[in-house]
C-alpha cells in the first residue's frame, strides 16, 4: 500500500512530517464566523473580515515564489510560519472591525507564503521520476492533518475559541523549528537568463503555463464549490447541519484511506491519464449533487469526488513542477498557488452568487461539462508538457556533469 512512498529522501518525510503538525492546527479558519459572532460582529461585517482572508491568499503565494527564489526556500518556509502564528495572535486580540480585517489579510498572507517554497524544496530534493509520489506524499499529509483538525477543533471551540487559535500558534511554531533544524536550507534559484527579471514574467511568457494554469483552475474551483455548493444543496434540502458534518467526515476518511492505495496502484500509469480520469470523477461527482436529497445520496456524491481527490494526489504541483525552469521554480510554484487560491475565490463569490440568482442546476450543468472537457484539455498538452520535461532534465544533467567535471579537475 505505501510501496511508492519508500525511498523517497529525508527531505520529503521531514516535509510530511511538518505539514501534519501544521495541518493539525489549522483550526482557526473553519470556525471563524462563529468567533466572529462571538465578538458580536454582524453578518454584514463578517463578509469585511473574510473578504480580507480571500485578498490574502491571493498575494501570498505570488510573495512566495519570489522569495523562494532570490532568497531561499527555507527562509520563507518560516517566515510564513513566524508570521502565521503572530498573526493568530493578531486576530485574536484585534479590538475591532478594521484590525480584525487587517489581522485576517496578515493571516492568509503568512499562511499561504508557506506552500509554494516548500513544493519548491521538495523538488529540488528528488529525481524527476519520484517527484509525484513525493508531492501525493505531502497531499496526503494535508488531508491527515485537516482532518485531524476537524474532529479536534469541533471539541476545542466548546471549550473556548482562544483553545483554537493557541494551537494553531503552536502548530505553526512547531513546524518553523521542525524547518530549521532538519530542513537543509535549499538552494537560490540559479541567475536568470538575461533579459528575465526576478518577476513573474517567466511564468507570463511561458506558453505551456499560460495553456495549462486556466484548465487546471477549472478543476479547482469545480473541487472548491463543495465548500459552498455542497453546505447550499444540503441546507435547501431541509436535512440537519449535521449531515455536512458526516460528508466531511466521509470526505476525510476516504481520502487519508485511499490516497496510498491510489498512488501505489497507479505508479506505473502516465500522470496525465491518471489526471485526467480523477478530474473527471471529480466533476462528475460535484454535478450529481444537483441529484442528491438524502444523507444516503449525498454520500455516494462526496463518495465519487473524493475517490477523485484521492487519485489526483499531487499531479497538478509536480507536472507544473516538472515544467519550471530552474531558475523560478519558486515562482511556477507561487503562480500555482495563487491559481488554486483564486480558483477558490471565484468558486466560493461566483459559484454562490450563480446558484443563488440563476439556479442551483446551472453550477451542476457547468461541472458537468466544463469539469470534463478541462481535464481533456490538459491530456492534450502532455506531448508539449514530455518534451518540456525532457528538456529540462537534459539540461540539468549537462549541468550538474559539467560542475563535476569542473570539480575533478
Amino acid at each position: 500500500m505505501f510501496s511508492s512512498y519508500k525511498g523517497l529522501p529525508r527531505t520529503a518525510w521531514v516535509i510530511f512530517g511538518g505539514v501534519i503538525v501544521n495541518r493539525l492546527g489549522f483550526m482557526v479558519v473553519p470556525f471563524l464566523v462563529y468567533y466572529l459572532g462571538s465578538r458580536d460582529v454582524s453578518t454584514s461585517q463578517v463578509t469585511y473580515v473574510l473578504g480580507c482572508l480571500g485578498i490574502g491568499t491571493l498575494v501570498g503565494p505570488l510573495l512566495s515564489g519570489v522569495l523562494a527564489d532570490s532568497w531561499g526556500r527555507r527562509s520563507t518556509m518560516v517566515t510564513g510560519l513566524l508570521g502565521t502564528a503572530v498573526a493568530h495572535g493578531l486576530l485574536y486580540a484585534a479590538p475591532n472591525l478594521v484590525t480584525l480585517a487587517l489581522a485576517a489579510a496578515v493571516l492568509s498572507v503568512c499562511g499561504t507564503m508557506v506552500s509554494p517554497s516548500a513544493n519548491a524544496l521538495l523538488a529540488e530534493s528528488v529525481d524527476a521520476e519520484r517527484r509525484r509520489n513525493a508531492f501525493s506524499l505531502v497531499y496526503w499529509a494535508v488531508n491527515i492533518g485537516s482532518a485531524g483538525a476537524g474532529i479536534l477543533g469541533g471539541f476545542l471551540a466548546e471549550n473556548g475559541y482562544w483553545l483554537l487559535f493557541l494551537v494553531d500558534a503552536c502548530s505553526s511554531l512547531a513546524f518553523a523549528v521542525i524547518a530549521v533544524c532538519l530542513l537543509p536550507a535549499g538552494k537560490r534559484s540559479a541567475p536568470a537568463p538575461a533579459g528575465q527579471g526576478g518577476g513573474y514574467g517567466v511564468v507570463l511568457r511561458d506558453p505551456l503555463m499560460r495553456a495549462l494554469l486556466p484548465l487546471f483552475g477549472v478543476t479547482l474551483a469545480i473541487y472548491s464549490l463543495t465548500e459552498a455548493g455542497l453546505p447550499l444543496a444540503i441546507r435547501d434540502d431541509g436535512l440537519s447541519p449535521k449531515v455536512l458534518g458526516v460528508m466531511a467526515t466521509l470526505n476525510a476518511v476516504l481520502v487519508v484511506v485511499l490516497q496510498p492505495l491510489a498512488t501505489t496502484v497507479l505508479a506505473k500509469a502516465r500522470p496525465l491519464l491518471v489526471y485526467t480520469f480523477a478530474a473527471g470523477l471529480i466533476a462528475v461527482g460535484v454535478a450529481l449533487t444537483g441529484f442528491a436529497d438524502s444523507m444516503w445520496s449525498y454520500g455516494v456524491t462526496v463518495a465519487v469526488w473524493s475517490l477523485g481527490e484521492a487519485a489526483i494526489g499531487g499531479i497538478h504541483s509536480a507536472t507544473v513542477q516538472s515544467i519550471a525552469p530552474e531558475h523560478a521554480r519558486g515562482r511556477y510554484q507561487g503562480a500555482f498557488q495563487w491559481l488554486w487560491g483564486s480558483s477558490r475565490f471565484v468558486a466560493l463569490t461566483a459559484g454562490t452568487a450563480v446558484y443563488a440568482h440563476a439556479g442551483p442546476e446551472y453550477v451542476w450543468w457547468f461541472c458537468a461539462v466544463a469539469g470534463v472537457l478541462a481535464p481533456l484539455g490538459v491530456l492534450a498538452l502532455s506531448p508539449a508538457i514530455d518534451r518540456r520535461t525532457a528538456e529540462i532534465e537534459n539540461e540539468k544533467k549537462e549541468t550538474d556533469e559539467g560542475a563535476a567535471a569542473v570539480a575533478s579537475d
